[in-house]
Order: C-alpha cells, then structure tokens, then sequence
C-alpha cells in the first residue's frame, strides 16, 4: 500500500521514495536538527540546486504569521488583556518554540508540494515492502 504524500511530510520521509528519512532524529531535541544530503533508500539528493532550501523561508514565514495570529487572538480572547508586554511576550516565545518545527516542515513542503522536479515513483516503496 503506497503512502499518502501528506503522511509521508508528516514522518520526514523522502519525497520520491517515501521510504527514506529527510532528516536524522526527532524535531525536538538536545541536538541540531540534522537533514541527509541523500536520501538513504533511494538516493535522491534533497537540495536540488545551490540554494534551493531559501525558498523554504518564505513557507517559514507563513508558518509563523500563521502562528502569531492564532496565539495573538487566543491571547486576546482568552486574557482580554490591553497590556503589550503580555503579547509581545507570548508571541516571542511561541516563535522561540516553533522555531524547530518551521524549520523541519518548511523544508518538507518544500520539497513535497512546491518541488516540480521530485516526483514520487512508487517502484521503491513497493520494492521496500517486499524486503
């Protein structure tokens, strides 16, 4: 059975092979999130190009704008505060926090769903389940 390209995203698994993992460890961590410059099922080289991972900024940035107003109208609703020390605060550390996972999953949509040159082939998923 072939993995859905969301579910595959979610695991950081490769988007040609959806076998193999984008990145070493978990998003949260003592350590440095850490991305394969191959993909160890299939050999896929994630950054396509010199460069390519700049885009994934701008996916970075609708994440956190994306985070700011939901927490900032949560915030809002919840405390009903009018004291810009208490925004600014949650705000901060929530960028603080999430930091990790824009990182991870910008690069992942990237490279799942605005990456025309990487399509999935499902030749070594079905080659994986038959191992």
């Amino acid at each position: 059975m072939t993995t859905s390209r969301f579910t595959a995203m979610a695991q950081s698994k490769c988007p040609k092979c959806r076998v193999g993992k984008v990145f070493e460890g978990p998003v949260y961590g003592f350590k440095k999130q850490k991305m394969h410059e191959r993909c160890p099922h299939c050999g896929l080289k994630f950054e396509v190009e010199p460069g390519y991972f700049y885009a994934a900024m701008y996916v970075s940035y609708a994440f956190s704008v994306a985070e700011v107003v939901a927490l900032g109208l949560a915030t809002a609703m919840l405390t009903k505060s009018e004291s810009p020390w208490l925004y600014v605060s949650v705000l901060f550390g929530a960028i603080l926090i999430f930091a990790p996972f824009n990182l991870r999953y910008s690069r992942l949509v990237l490279l799942h769903y605005l990456s025309p040159k990487i399509v999935y082939n499902p030749a070594y998923e079905i080659a994986s389940e038959q191992k």
